[in-house]
């Protein structure tokens, strides 16, 4: 009789940001056109959705106030990547953003971390560099899988890995829609995620699906449903839309599905995953430490 896999350890509480400022302000991805403008109401009905969802799901979530200058800030994923140290202690590597309009979010972010106890790191001396966008990053398998090329720098992998001891694995995004990795790939539980293939160049899919023992493997259409955007709480999978074909095999795997309409924050590129940004990733239980740390690129 086979054992289902244990859910994943982190994700029951989350970072999200008020979305008070929200607008499409400058084109950074193909999903933003400056003449298709969220609706201030419908914004903030399926923003308090969400966090209806992820909380009836077991989750807690903590509310930052968005920077009235930042339209950008809401997708909380992207302020820093959060750690927990073996001890508890709260700690936050910050973002370092590609693009000039999202880096005033980084000081809020940090005053906010830093109210909340957690020491904070920049990627590279002084926080240059290297550019780091935390919707790159997850905790799967006791390493660090990082996204890299559109948004997050190679060098970036290296500082994380050094500076935080751990293994770090990259893989080369390349689709223009899936420019973060948390629109192709998706951990479900210890051994399985959704992986979308045509976020990556080939060698890069290839080792990301060599890396995953049970593969959800997404096609390019359903990965454009923004499907891989989602929260996992425990057994539950928080999403902005789900495919037929996904649905029917995370049930098959025991797991609950709860769509949440988001198309709203889809105008500036982001679903739930990039609204949310989990606080309880923990060095030494989700991510393994290795002295000196270690990068390894597909």
């Amino acid at each position: 009789m086979s054992t289902r896999p244990a859910p994943l350890a982190w994700g029951r509480r989350y970072l999200a940001v008020s979305p008070d400022h929200f607008r499409v302000d400058y084109a950074i991805n193909p999903f933003m056109h400056l003449d298709d403008q969220p609706d201030p109401v419908r914004t903030r009905e399926q923003w308090d959705a969400m966090l209806a969802a992820i909380e009836a799901a077991g989750a807690t979530v903590e509310v930052l106030p968005q920077l009235a200058e930042a339209p950008d800030m809401v997708y909380a994923m992207n302020l820093g990547l959060a750690l927990e140290r073996p001890t508890g202690e709260a700690h936050v590597v910050l973002s370092h953003m590609r693009y000039a309009e999202r880096r005033m979010e980084t000081p809020v972010a940090e005053r906010w971390f830093a109210d909340h106890g957690a020491s904070v790191q920049r990627t590279g001396r002084d926080g240059v560099g290297a550019h780091l966008e935390a919707g790159d990053a997850f905790a799967f398998g006791g390493e660090l899988v990082v996204g890299y090329g559109p948004r997050t720098e190679e060098l970036a992998l290296k500082h994380l890995a050094t500076e935080l001891g751990v293994s770090v694995r990259g893989f080369r995004i390349v689709h223009p829609g899936m420019y973060h990795m948390d629109l192709g790939f998706c951990p479900l539980d210890e051994t399985r995620a959704m992986v979308c293939p045509a976020a990556y160049d080939d060698a890069s899919a290839a080792a990301l699906l060599d890396l995953v023992p049970e593969p959800l493997v997404l096609s390019e259409e359903e990965a454009m449903t923004f499907c891989a955007n989602s929260v996992v709480v425990g057994r539950t999978v928080v999403m902005p839309a789900c495919p037929d074909r996904v649905r029917a095999r995370l049930e098959e795997w025991g797991f609950e599905v709860v769509v949440v309409e988001v198309g709203e924050f889809l105008k500036g590129g982001g679903a739930i995953r990039c609204l949310t940004n989990p606080l309880d990733v923990r060095l030494g239980r989700d991510l393994d430490l290795v002295p000196g740390g270690r990068v390894t690129l597909a």
